[in-house]
């Protein structure tokens, strides 16, 4: 990859919430109304990102099946590199979060932090141990959910986007290169990234992880290869050397899947 690129300083990193919203308008200048194919959230920094960036965004979503198809996505399921299964309804906010090393399941809403928490075969009861179980299922949902639907939050909540200019990925393709910067979001706010949006395919295809934004040198560069359809989306799982497998969209899910710790098939 060349190294032509010098890093804008990003604030943030992994962002709490996937916002579902649905196509809007938007006033104009001369007070008309204005079709917006792909809304940004609220609190999105339109005033501060450019537009060239802003564009970007926009063509990596309709690459990505586009704006309707997302917002019409309802159950989503993943392992996340074999060390957690995760379930979400992205309408009601409902996920289920099994880490099969230490047996542990959480069955919670992200919105509203409430939920039940099993662990080796023993269901907390505890307020406090709970409390402290629901907050640890609400940070891996973060985490993981992020390396996998990254691409559909570019216009996020508390985003900032900037374009860097133009590189080379790993594997040699010319891409765009994106900065996010976050305001107020996150777990990780010192975190920083970069997104490659490759010329032919308008889709992300490399990204690079600062744990600090200001050091020069990335912690790691990983691809976003492989994108399959998934439901009417398409998804990327592979991350070179590490997969993130069992990825699946489903119109429906067993009765109980979120409220039960009992085994489900999908």
């Amino acid at each position: 990859m060349k190294n032509t690129i010098k890093l804008a300083i990003f604030s943030a990193v992994v962002i709490g919430y996937i916002t579902s919203c649905t196509p809007s308008t938007k006033e104009t200048n001369d007070g008309q109304s204005e079709f917006v194919e792909n809304p940004p959230a609220d609190g999105f920094d339109e005033k501060n990102s450019d537009a060239i960036a802003i564009k970007l965004a926009d063509d990596v979503m309709t690459s990505m099946g586009g704006r309707n198809s997302w917002d019409a996505t309802r159950f989503l399921a993943w392992n996340f590199f074999g060390a957690r299964k995760h379930l979400w309804d992205k309408q009601t906010g409902d996920v289920r979060i099994e880490a099969p090393r230490d047996s542990t399941i959480i069955l919670m809403n992200i919105n509203t932090m409430t939920g039940r928490v099993m662990k080796k075969g023993q269901e907390f009861t505890s307020p406090d141990s709970l409390s402290k179980y629901l907050e640890r299922g609400k940070s891996w949902w973060i985490n993981d959910s992020y390396w996998l639907f990254m691409p559909f939050k570019l216009k996020d909540s508390g985003v900032t986007l900037q374009y860097v200019g133009e590189d080379t990925t790993m594997d040699g393709r010319n891409a765009h290169v994106l900065s996010l910067l976050f305001k107020g979001v996150g777990v990780t706010p010192d975190n920083g990234y970069k997104v490659y949006v490759d010329m032919e395919q308008s889709l992300i295809t490399q990204w690079a992880y600062y744990k600090d934004a200001y050091q020069d040198e990335p912690n790691f560069v990983l691809p976003w290869v492989n994108y399959k359809p998934y439901g009417k989306i398409l998804l990327s799982g592979d991350r070179g050397q590490r997969q993130i497998t069992e990825i699946s969209v489903l119109e429906t899910v067993p009765e109980g899947s979120f409220t039960e710790f009992s085994p489900i098939i999908l």
